[in-house]
């Protein structure tokens, strides 16, 4: 078949034009205009691009159409006649010169990296890959089979229908924000209120049923865990196993058919459609949609990964190689490759897609996975890099939340507080602070001190305030700091007070996957137990930390089942469960637990003081309170006292064995006592005189006891008593019968 002929006579398909009329170099992609389709594709090193149509099965190709070019790196052309829902592939001719970084196959059809729609199923075949198994030079010999037939193809999509699922969006602002992560498919499997076609899917999350629960909860913004195009490993093949959690992402346009509802699945328009009532109809109920994307590597992994599709676009500008040797591939991911988007054209890519999750699917931000790959060049990471800038320049992005995992597995990939601008960052910090705190060991086995639970609880100070030396670049907000106590890797907070070391063999590993040495701890029984005194010194333990969690400054997270209890066994890397395992188990939800966490997050609307956008003032600025030397009058102020009342000085923070410590908070119109008692006796508190708000010293209400032994309302005397393993909050009295709130 020549390349650039017709369809064979007798296919019943429309007839098409023998050659391809130039087209435009913008967008990129395969987009229909004008009785056609416009194809503009980059590779900077192909000797030529074809556009290859194939018929609905998806099996056999019916004609190669080479692409004009390049100009700039860009291949174009207009091929009129080929409407929405035609299926399609690239072939990429080039030099088969693995030492020098190239790998192209024209045998290989490749997936348009800007596919709106991709239909079929990898099966991660041996005729998928550049190279022919079982020869001695590997990866550096050419594989001559067509892969045509079983190849993922892209589909032509036709322009989606305004008005676009944004036009409700809710905008939250940044102070008001409460996270949630959640898988998709997760979330409702086991929900018994949901129909049972719709469990698993967008439609599901959507539901008034799921909806409800979230407001009842009161979080404001679903951190969706990867809901783009995304393949299972190899190693998983045969196992029974698969990519549940979906870090494996090969289409970065279209999203994931395995989380559509059964009815719709097999039909990629279906499916954007239903992924579009999803946000309209979370807009609806005044709830926000993160995506978290994985820009940072694909599934072409390392160089005896399959050739899917940038590696025989372009694989030497698509991704990282090594310096001393290019056949190799970098891998800052440990997953193989490395996308390289200092490249220009990759950092086009990926705000291409950013914009159109924003724009066409209405999405309001994203969480960006191993994030500091995206900013990498080859001085190493840095805040001022090209994508960055870009980023923060686009003027539609600018409408939606960004936030970073701030480390990725390369040299100095450990990048907390040194995102620039108004990035947010996942602080591990405040998770290993919170947990040690509470659990009575820290990392290295010692105790969380009352200094590092002070500097976590005020949002990180020594990390994101800006009077302090950084490398993120320009102002940071406390708000930055984005606090969580478990999240999809690792153990859920139930797990994290019954275990005291990883259980992961349902995934077949030996249980050598996971994290080893997570901080966790079982309190004298490995799992569950009937044990009475066990068991409430794990809830006491469980509700200090969502207590912890929900009332510190900064950003609040919380991972989705934490809320009622569930449990994963002891798997702290559930990644390939798309089981019961992996699923949230609502059937044995805790009521009552959802009642306190929705307490929790009620506080934290009433009261600003405990969501607030700015440093506190502080008398000392001591580096233990995230706030400053300045007592500016109304500036919103932060103090830390011992048990018997005094004001911690600089030596008290250093005084060895003692934990329990209270913070009050106080600015013109309100003031708030939190009290924290880590040990597993109660301890006696003075309670510092209230004199913050309008000169008198009206005393104290009891807001929350996490531990439920002290009832709200209670008046406070010159001394309380803070119960074991206990966090408790103390507000002004109420005025005519209302509390003081904001």
């Amino acid at each position: 078949m020549s390349a650039s002929s017709a369809f064979s006579a007798g296919t019943g398909l429309p007839a098409m034009a023998d050659a391809v009329e130039p087209g435009r170099h913008e967008p990129l992609g395969v987009t229909v205009r004008d009785g056609g389709v416009n194809i503009a594709v980059f590779s900077a090193h192909a000797t030529r691009v074809e556009f290859c149509l194939f018929d609905e099965s998806g099996t056999r190709e019916l004609s190669r159409h080479a692409l004009q070019g390049p100009v700039d790196g860009l291949w174009t052309g207009f091929l009129p006649g080929v409407e929405p829902g035609r299926l399609y592939g690239l072939r990429a001719h080039g030099p088969h010169a693995p030492r020098e970084g190239h790998r192209f196959n024209a045998a290989k059809l490749l997936l348009d990296p800007y596919a709106r729609e991709i239909v079929g199923e990898f099966r991660n075949l041996p005729e998928d890959h550049g190279y022919p198994f079982g020869r001695p030079d590997g990866p550096l010999a050419l594989d001559e089979r067509d892969n045509g037939p079983t190849a993922l193809k892209a589909r032509v999509a036709a322009p989606l229908v305004a008005p676009g699922p944004r036009i409700n969006a809710p905008r939250h602002a940044p102070r008001d924000v409460v996270l949630y992560e959640v898988h998709v498919k997760g979330f409702s499997m086991r929900h018994p209120g949901i129909p049972e076609a719709l469990r698993g899917s967008y439609a599901a999350l959507a539901h008034p049923v799921a909806v409800a629960h979230f407001k009842r909860l009161g979080v404001t913004t679903l951190s969706l865990l990867p809901v783009q195009f995304a393949v299972d490993e190899p190693h998983l093949s045969g196992t029974g196993l698969r990519n549940y959690w979906g870090y494996n992402t090969l289409g970065f346009f279209a999203p994931d058919p395995r989380l559509a509802s059964a009815a719709v699945r097999h039909d990629p328009s279906a499916v954007v459609a239903e992924f579009r009532a999803m946000v309209h109809a979370l807009h609806e109920a005044g709830l926000e949609v993160v995506l978290d994307v994985v820009y940072n590597h694909t599934p072409e992994g390392n160089e005896w990964g399959p050739t899917l599709s940038l590696r025989g676009l372009d694989q030497k500008s698509y991704y990282r190689l090594q310096a001393d040797d290019p056949s190799r591939m970098e891998n800052l991911t440990a997953c193989g490759n490395t996308v390289q988007v200092e490249h220009p054209r990759v950092t086009q890519l990926v705000l291409d897609s950013l914009r159109y999750w924003v724009g066409e699917m209405g999405v309001d931000g994203f969480r960006f996975d191993l994030a500091p790959v995206l900013g990498r060049t080859a001085a190493g990471h840095d805040p001022r890099s090209a994508f960055y800038t870009a980023l923060r320049q686009d003027p539609l992005l600018a409408q939606v939340h960004l936030i970073a995992e701030p480390w990725d597995a390369g040299p100095q990939g450990y990048q907390l507080g040194r995102f620039p601008g108004r990035f947010m960052e996942w602080n591990d910090k405040f998770r290993d602070a919170a947990r040690g705190f509470w659990l009575g060991h820290g990392p290295e086995g010692g105790r969380i001190g009352r200094g590092e639970f002070a500097r976590r609880f005020s949002a990180s100070g020594d990390i994101f305030d800006p009077a302090r030396p950084t490398n993120g670049g320009g102002a940071r907000s406390p708000l930055a700091s984005i606090n969580f106590l478990a999240v999809h890797d690792g153990y859920t907070l139930a797990d994290l007070v019954s275990y005291s070391r990883k259980h992961n063999q349902a995934n077949g590993e030996d249980n050598r996957d996971g994290r080893d040495g997570e901080l966790c701890g079982n309190f004298g029984v490995e799992g569950p137990t009937d044990d009475p005194a066990i068991r409430d010194t794990r809830e006491r333990a469980r509700r200090a930390m969502l207590a912890t969690l929900l009332l510190s400054q900064g950003t609040p997270m919380l991972y989705s089942g934490d809320e009622f209890g569930n449990g994963q066994g002891g798997n702290n890397n559930a990644y390939c469960q798309d089981n019961p395992i992996g699923w949230l188990d609502w059937p044995a939800a805790d009521d009552s637990l959802i009642a306190y966490t929705a307490e929790l997050t009620r506080l934290r609307r009433d009261h600003a003081l405990l969501r607030h956008a700015r440093w506190f003032a502080s008398p000392e600025g001591d580096g233990h309170d995230g706030g400053r030397d300045n007592e500016a009058p109304g500036q919103p102020r932060l103090r830390w006292f011992d048990p018997a009342g005094h004001e911690m000085r600089e030596q008290d923070w250093r005084t060895d064995g003692r934990t329990a410590l209270a913070a009050m908070l106080s600015d013109g119109d309100d003031r708030l006592l939190l009290m924290v008692n880590p040990d597993a006796t109660p301890m006696h508190f003075r309670l510092p005189e209230a004199v913050d708000v309008d000169g008198d010293d009206d005393g104290w209400i009891a807001l929350l006891d996490s531990s439920g032994e002290t009832a709200p309302g209670l008046r406070g005397e010159d001394r309380v008593t803070v119960p074991a393993r206990a966090l408790m909050l103390w507000g002004r009295p109420p005025t005519n019968g209302v509390p003081a709130s904001q």
